[in-house]
């Protein structure tokens, strides 16, 4: 409350110096003071997501200027227990995700993403079988073929711990073709950034990840993408969906935001205003696509109940594997 108060006090302080008004309209472009938290490092899918929606906040005059910031560790799970400490900070959102999610499992935090304030889902995100451009592997059937054959020695690499996105796609994957999950080679990253790295210097052999995140790679030649997880092919991605490559499965991963718990009704109305406004902007719409986003935009009490889903389905999941 006291910093809540402190905020208010310096928003009327400032539209008092800039117009002589002694209160503030919260429709205002430009005075509503935000940082953005990004739960794992520069590179990852939720820094890509934060920093995109941010931008185009700006450029917008959505928002005015808004730190965005890299809180690294444990899958995520560091972030959310600073998002959980900041009680009643109206300042503060967060992005996040299925790989929060899993990682409060995996860490065993006590602290679960559907305890802090849901403000948004905003998009979906296919998984993608993605290999370096020397990988022996041709197409997704070279990889199933070797992975069947000896699944401990075709090293997984994903930018979440278990209990993330691309440790439950690859695990979907193996029951899929047939592989007992737990004998597959999964190597967590801390993000994307992190898993680019492995995936050039050969300590992975494949990457069960977003393809959104290696868009540049895959341009460049860099990277190769066997086959996409959606229900269609992806734009900008010349790989077929697992269906087509005769694997039944879809597999999609999630992204949000969350403020911290305890913050006002009209706080959580204002921020939820701004997410709704940035997805009715142009700009968001062409980020979708140019990034082979879905828009999945849900607020308030329907994202809080899509996390209580969340919740259950990697527990679940996570206790199937004996892995909590």
């Amino acid at each position: 409350m006291t910093r809540l108060l402190a905020l208010t006090a310096t928003v009327v302080l400032a539209v008092s110096l800039m117009s002589g008004c002694g209160a503030a309209d919260d429709n205002t472009p430009g005075l509503y003071s935000l940082r953005m938290m990004v739960p794992n490092s520069p590179g990852g899918g939720y820094d890509l997501t934060a920093r995109t929606a941010v931008r185009i906040m700006e450029d917008e005059n959505i928002t005015g200027r808004v730190e965005v910031f890299n809180v690294i560790g444990d899958g995520g799970a560091v972030a959310m227990a600073r998002l959980m400490n900041e009680v009643g900070n109206d300042d503060l959102m967060m992005t996040m995700g299925l790989g929060v999610v899993g990682a409060s499992y995996t860490f065993d935090t006590g602290v679960r993403a559907s305890d802090a304030t849901a403000l948004a889902k905003l998009i979906e995100d296919p998984g993608a079988i993605v290999v370096p451009a020397d990988s022996p592997f041709a197409t997704v059937g070279d990889f199933v073929a070797a992975w069947r054959a000896d699944p401990s020695a075709v090293t997984t690499g994903g930018g979440s711990a278990p209990g993330g996105p691309d440790h439950l796609f690859a695990m979907r994957l193996a029951e899929a073709v047939g592989i007992d999950p737990v004998s597959v080679d999964y190597v967590p990253y801390d993000g994307g950034g992190d898993l680019l790295a492995a995936l050039f210097s050969d300590e992975v052999s494949v990457s069960t990840s977003s393809p959104g995140e290696f868009l540049a790679q895959i341009d460049a030649g860099q990277l190769r993408v066997l086959a996409v997880s959606s229900d269609e092919e992806v734009a900008r991605i010349d790989a077929p969906t697992l269906r087509a490559a005769g694997i039944d499965l879809t597999f999609a991963n999630w992204r949000g935001v969350l403020a911290p718990p305890g913050i006002s009704a009209s706080s959580r109305e204002s921020m939820i205003r701004l997410l709704t406004e940035l997805h009715d902007t142009r700009r968001w719409q062409e980020a979708l696509v140019d990034n082979g986003w879905t828009d999945s935009f849900v607020t308030g009490a329907d994202f809080e109940g899509f996390l209580d889903e969340q919740d259950d389905r990697v527990s679940t999941t996570l206790a199937r594997l004996g892995l909590i």
